[in-house]
């Protein structure tokens, strides 16, 4: 089951017993620091841009999120192949808890989620969780699948934890704002998985949802 961690725990999170060592470092000259070549992300094996936007029709608004590719590719990539395969349609907000996540990506249906149930690799993290940055969820080294949140607040205490942001919300970040929050942490994951979105009309009617995710 894929996760950021709970609030209560970040709020608590603290680094100890954590040792750095700095072996033969050293400041690079003027020449050395022209000459590096400049890094670049691998090609994308599923054909994603290098730059992209995702345009997030939602119950509450639209919501545009700019994804980089520099920033996180494995994350970038997995996010345009779910997104052109319609994975997101229809998914609810499950897990909104104010002034920290908005969380989505378990699917409308069980046989979707089903089909999506297959780790990626992790990215380095390269860009800090920022107010608005969208970072894929995890349950530990290589984890990731389909979940991804919404940063409500700056998590930076996320980057030591290996949770690489992937893009941003560059339009409708009041709407992400206002996203159904009173539910917090109650629906169950797992019962989401088995049953979809029957579980949550029923037992959480008032989530908020996507009604399409389209690459513009």
């Amino acid at each position: 089951m894929l996760y950021a961690p709970p609030n209560d725990v970040m709020n608590r999170y603290a680094i100890s017993g954590l040792c750095i060592l700095l072996v033969g470092c050293s400041t690079p000259t003027k020449k050395e620091a022209a000459t590096e070549p400049e890094k670049k992300a691998p090609a994308s094996p599923v054909g994603a841009p290098e730059l992209f936007s995702v345009k997030l029709e939602t119950s509450k608004g639209p919501i545009v999120i700019e994804v980089h590719r520099d920033w996180a590719p494995r994350g970038a990539d997995r996010f345009y192949e779910l997104v052109k395969d319609g994975y997101y349609n229809d998914a609810r907000f499950f897990r909104v808890i104010p002034n920290f996540v908005a969380q989505f990506g378990l699917a409308a249906t069980p046989a979707m989620t089903k089909k999506w149930a297959k780790s990626i690799d992790d990215d380095p993290v390269a860009h800090t969780n920022g107010v608005g940055t969208v970072t894929f969820a995890t349950a530990g080294r290589n984890s990731r699948d389909t979940q991804v949140f919404i940063n409500l607040r700056s998590n930076q205490s996320l980057d030591s934890q290996g949770f690489a942001p992937f893009g941003r919300v560059s339009e409708g970040m009041p709407v992400v704002q206002k996203l159904y929050s009173k539910y917090g942490d109650s629906p169950d994951q797992e019962a989401l998985t088995r049953r979809g979105n029957s579980y949550l009309k029923t037992s959480f009617p008032s989530l908020d949802f996507i009604k399409s995710a389209t690459i513009l």
